[in-house]
């Protein structure tokens, strides 16, 4: 029975007081069991000695103890293979309770790989690293999943993709159960699955012709291994050398074939119990929602189930890599062990690979549906927005920081549409301008994944989100911050002339220059990114810049975040409100810490 949405704290902690229990139990039953190994083991070897010594006849009888033992290591390790699913699942809803209660940065993925310090906002709205929008996000198993989640949090997605996947999400948010099993897919890996080897490898054309090879291959180690038996029995010794010979002639003929093939065998196959358990969770399921009925259906080829498909090639795999083995290696030049299982996955190949692609896809959407899900469990005031299709438009109701701790952040409204374009808004340092900005920048990428967002309602049309927050300099690349902030501005100015709405967030635009230079700089760029259908915020601590507004006809509009000074001690409420900021509090701030000013 699948947990109800409105506790998912208490849901968590249920899990895992039982999840402790059994760990307990099981603890318990492991010491019995080792013990028991030990004693086992030690009366055993005693009682083979005193046979030894005294009555050798009797040895068969240890065949029983023996027995024994063996069934003593097979429950043990049952009961220690249980304790690491124990505390895999233990980890799972320990991060998930940490997710609720706001202390979840560094526990989990931060996907420092997909951070490109030239995207228009991956960096200014925090969505990787430690504490980032993934991170809280992402409980992917595979890196077919993270890629997918990454993917869709740097790039929106179209209004009917985004419904798509609300519905999507919608579904799989109380299935607890199914995100469980999704975590204990595999034995003891984490993000084990390599998508991009494993694609190259089934979109490779093989060198080898299994068909044929796979019967003759068999053939000649049958004959050879008869050979030798005939020169045991009756002498034939050159029976045995010719085989021995044809058969070194064809392992030397093929080596160099089979070798490479081999090698990309060994650098693709890569945990693929964990691939095809992520599969047969997947098959499992019944689905509602379109998108994820469909993607049920992509895990099939040539009416064979994906799980069942990969498990086959898990075991050829298996056979494949035990020609390390030393007596193989020996035995490999006659027998062909290497090559016939290399044509054995070459076949497999032949039959499935065309659809390993869409199969990985399909696990990296799933998971990152699922990732999505998780969230919107675990955040149960957050509403998924309404899209409009007439833009540019964003309508926010009480939204606040998703990265924010609860009991922290503050929530304020916004509309931003054709009528008002444009916010400038000033204030004090540290009142919360960058903060705001980021809060709208984070729940509207949120929205254009398919994710809910932390706000009490959204309304939004489509919108390509920009930014220029977090611009750095470049010691490596000689770049300046103000020079890094140009290049920034021409990437929003280029977006700006594409086929949809932009949405910029700019704090403390070309703060590098004087104020008249930033003045006239930033109004020339804003009033031409409007004049483009785009939307924004605009934060500034100098109020000259307030004055944009004022000469925009309607277009814009001038807000502010203010401070009070109580006691020798700064407060702030971090809500917008109308007009331009009447405080500054850069001299207070220097002499509440003893600096004379």
């Amino acid at each position: 029975m699948e947990p109800t949405l409105d506790d998912p704290a208490h849901e968590y902690a249920r899990r895992l007081d039982a999840l402790l229990a059994a760990e307990a139990r099981l603890t318990r039953r492991g010491n019995v069991l080792a013990v028991s190994k030990l004693a086992a083991i030690l009366l055993t070897v005693i009682a083979a000695v005193g046979l030894a010594k005294y009555d050798p006849r009797y040895l068969f009888s240890l065949f029983a103890p023996v027995a024994g033992i063996i069934l003593l290591f097979v429950l043990h390790e049952r009961v220690l293979r249980s304790l690491r699913r124990c505390a895999r699942l233990k980890h799972f809803y320990q991060q998930g309770i940490a997710r609720i209660e706001d202390h979840w940065p560094g526990t989990g993925e931060p996907g420092w790989r997909f951070l490109d310090p030239t995207h228009p906002y991956a960096r200014d709205l925090d969505l990787f690293g430690a504490g980032g929008l993934f991170e809280l996000l992402s409980t992917a198993r595979t890196r077919a999943g993270e890629e997918t989640l990454a993917a869709w949090l740097l790039a929106p997605a179209s209004i009917e993709e985004i419904l798509a996947r609300q519905a999507a999400v919608e579904e799989l948010r109380p299935r607890v159960d199914f995100r469980e099993k999704l975590t204990l897919a595999g034995e003891d890996i984490r993000v084990g699955v390599r998508p991009d080897a494993l694609i190259a490898w089934s979109e490779h054309a093989t060198q080898l012709k299994p068909k044929l090879a796979r019967v003759i291959a068999p053939l000649l180690a049958a004959l050879w291994v008869l050979s030798l038996l005939g020169w045991g029995i009756f002498g034939w010794g050159a029976a045995a050398l010719f085989m021995s010979l044809l058969n070194l002639m064809m392992t030397y003929r093929f080596r160099t074939r089979v070798e490479t093939s081999a090698a990309e065998i060994a650098a693709a196959m890569q945990e693929l119990d964990l691939l095809a358990a992520i599969f047969r969770h997947i098959e499992e399921q019944s689905f509602t929602s379109p998108k994820l009925a469909a993607l049920q259906s992509k895990l099939k080829s040539q009416k064979e189930a994906a799980s069942n498909a990969i498990s086959r090639l898990n075991r050829r795999v298996d056979w494949f890599e035990s020609h390390e083995n030393l007596f193989i290696k020996f035995a490999d030049l006659f027998i062909f062990w290497t090559a016939q299982w290399v044509f054995a996955i070459e076949a497999w190949r032949a039959q499935h690979g065309a659809a390993v692609p869409e199969w990985i896809a399909t696990v990296g959407e799933m998971e990152a549906l699922n990732s999505l899900a998780g969230y919107a469990y675990e955040n149960p005031e957050n509403t998924f927005p309404q899209f409009v299709e007439a833009g540019p438009c964003l309508h926010a109701e009480q939204f606040s920081h998703p990265l924010i701790p609860r009991t922290r952040a503050i929530a304020n409204d916004l509309k931003l549409d054709s009528n008002l374009q444009l916010l400038v808004i000033s204030g004090p340092n540290m009142a919360g301008k960058s903060t705001f900005i980021r809060s709208v920048g984070v729940n509207v990428v949120l929205a254009q994944a398919g994710a809910p967002v932390r706000a009490r309602k959204m309304a939004l049309s489509s919108l390509a989100v920009a930014a220029s927050i977090c611009v750095l300099d470049s010691l490596q690349g000689g770049l300046s911050r103000f020079y890094a902030e140009i290049l920034r501005l021409k990437l929003i100015d280029q977006q700006s002339r594409g086929g949809v709405s932009v949405l910029f967030l700019l704090d403390e635009l070309l703060s590098g220059t004087n104020s008249h230079d930033r003045r006239v700089g930033t109004e020339s760029f804003v009033r031409t990114l409007l004049s483009r259908g785009a939307i924004g915020l605009v934060t500034t601590h100098d109020l000259a810049l307030a004055e944009i507004a004022e000469g925009m006809a309607g277009k814009a509009a001038n807000f502010h975040f203010e401070d009070t000074f109580d006691n020798g001690e700064l407060r702030f409420d971090y809500r917008l409100t109308p007009g331009v900021v009447s405080t500054a509090n850069a001299l207070k701030l220097m002499r509440s810490v003893g600096l004379e000013v």
